[in-house]
Formats: structure tokens, C-alpha cells, sequence
């Protein structure tokens, strides 16, 4: 699979309505989608011991999409092989009144992953120019100075972000961003279920409803997120995710590529080490 054609090409503006949700390649039917994801869950799980063991970079997996996505499952399905201690899930909804007190980026910075580990972001700090634009009285609770420029405000966070995310990548936090495409149809399919599935009722929230009143403004966040934020050392993916089966397998084979091209390597042991070893195997062999 050419997992290029998900980037957003860093420099160049795209517009979102050429991306199909609902695209699925090569692949006609699931079985063999799912083939291939039950295939890279197996990689994934080797190529995590692996950046655990060298201690060297640190991967970061960020999720942004509206509701009902596929976020949450991608994330369950994806992540079914690895070993929890070295991988965190962190789900940023309404911030807290601490959070409101600090920067706008306070509450992701302080739990990223560290060196060897992998973090999952269910949404992010993008949150800032997506929520929070569509949304612009959620700004007054901010504590910020006042506003002049709306504008200049935007322009002024995806410069904040891509300063942080050079940053990161500089120091071996490779960042691999996910939007999550799905159409305003399948929304509304998925909508339907979490309400006719009686253990899917928690999952759905009025809230949610009134929030689809704004999908087309919600679509040019995005698109202007995309825009803004997809570069060179950290760059976006747009997964068409009206099927689950595809953009599960998507996102694994970009994970499980990520990681290969990393060459990681099991830490070599010193000679002294090894006569180390070899003398706790003699002493272990000699016990009776």
C-alpha cells in the first residue's frame, strides 16, 4: 500500500471534499483488510518491545475527527497487541478549571510519552483551533489577553503548534497525526445505532446532535487545521473512515511502517556485560 497518498502534502493547500470518506482502495472486501491488520497488531507488538528496549525515541499517535469517527474503536483494535505498560491513552474533553488556568497546550505537553513508549492523544491540543474556532465564547474562559484579531489568533496557535511539534520531532517524539474522514451520512448512521443499540446509549449525548448543526463549519477547521499544521516532520493523514475495516488497517499500516523505518535495535551489551552473563549461567547450571 502506498500510505503517501493519506499525507497531506506539507506546503500546499488541499481541499477537503476531494478527500472520499469513503474510499477503500485496492481492497473490495473486509476479510482481507482485516487479514492485514491482524498481521501488522503482530508487528506492532514486536516493534514495541523493540522501542521500549532502546530507549531512543518515543511515539506519539494523534487522533482528530467529529463525533463518532471511529476514534475510540480505532484505538481498541489497533492497540489490542501491545503491552499497556508501555503504551498510555489520554482523552482530552472540557477542560478543567486547573487546565484553564495554564497555556492551551499545558494539559497534553505534561503527558506525553516518554522515551520507549507509545501515547495515544483521543484528540489533542488541536482542539484549540477546531472546538474553540467554531465555538469562539469557549475563548472567554480562557484567561487570555484581550482579542484584536481573531485571525492573526489562529494564524498565530498553528504557528505555537508547529514550533512545538519541530520541537518534539528534534528530540525523538515522533508525533503520527490521524484525521479520521467520515461523511455527514455515515455520521447519522452511526448516530442511529449508539440510540437503537441499548449498551451504545452512554455513547451518545444531545450534545452531540446540537454540535452536527455545525458540520460545515467543522469541516473548514479541519481543512484549514490540515492546511496549517501538515509539515515536513510531522505531517497529516487523512483516513477515509466510513469503513472501520479500512481505516483500522490504514492506520496500522502507518504505525508498523513508522516504526520500521526507525531500523530500532535491541541495545548492545558491553564485553564486560557479557562476562557477567556467562558467569551467572555457569553459577545458575552449577546449582543443584
Amino acid at each position: 500500500m502506498n500510505i503517501e497518498k493519506f499525507i497531506v502534502p506539507p506546503g500546499k493547500k488541499i481541499n477537503l471534499k476531494d478527500y472520499k470518506p469513503d474510499y477503500t482502495g485496492n481492497y473490495k472486501n473486509k476479510e482481507e483488510a482485516i487479514e492485514k491488520l491482524e498481521s501488522n497488531i503482530i508487528k506492532l507488538s514486536r516493534l514495541q518491545d523493540v522501542l521500549y528496549a532502546s530507549n531512543t525515541y518515543a511515539l506519539l499517535i494523534t487522533l482528530q475527527a467529529i463525533d463518532a469517527a471511529g476514534k475510540d474503536g480505532m484505538i481498541k483494535h489497533i492497540m489490542s497487541g501491545v503491552n499497556p505498560q508501555g503504551c498510555q491513552v489520554y482523552s482530552f474533553k472540557s477542560p478543567s478549571h486547573e487546565e484553564l488556568d495554564h497555556d492551551y497546550m499545558w494539559r497534553c505537553l505534561k503527558v506525553l510519552p516518554q522515551k520507549g513508549n507509545i501515547g495515544i492523544f483521543n484528540r489533542s491540543y488541536y482542539e484549540e483551533v477546531l472546538v474553540v474556532k467554531v465555538h469562539k465564547e469557549l475563548l472567554e474562559k480562557q484567561n487570555i489577553p484581550k482579542i484584536k484579531n481573531y485571525e492573526k489568533l489562529w494564524e498565530e496557535r498553528y504557528e505555537d503548534i508547529n514550533n512545538i511539534e519541530k520541537y518534539l520531532h528534534r528530540n525523538g517524539i515522533i508525533n503520527l497525526k490521524f484525521f479520521l474522514n467520515i461523511s455527514k451520512e455515515e455520521q447519522k448512521l452511526r448516530f442511529l445505532k449508539r440510540i437503537n443499540t441499548p449498551e451504545k446509549n452512554w455513547k451518545f449525548s444531545i450534545s452531540d446532535l446540537n454540535e452536527r448543526n455545525y458540520w460545515d463549519d467543522y469541516m473548514k477547521a479541519f481543512e484549514d487545521m490540515l492546511n496549517n499544521t501538515s509539515t515536513k516532520y510531522s505531517p497529516w493523514y487523512i483516513i477515509p473512515s466510513n469503513n472501520k475495516w479500512f481505516s483500522r488497517m490504514v492506520v496500522s499500516e502507518i504505525i508498523v511502517s513508522t516504526l520500521e523505518s526507525l531500523d530500532l535495535k535491541y541495545p548492545e551489551v558491553t564485553d564486560e556485560h557479557k562476562k557477567e552473563l556467562l558467569k551467572a549461567k555457569s553459577i545458575l547450571e552449577s546449582e543443584k
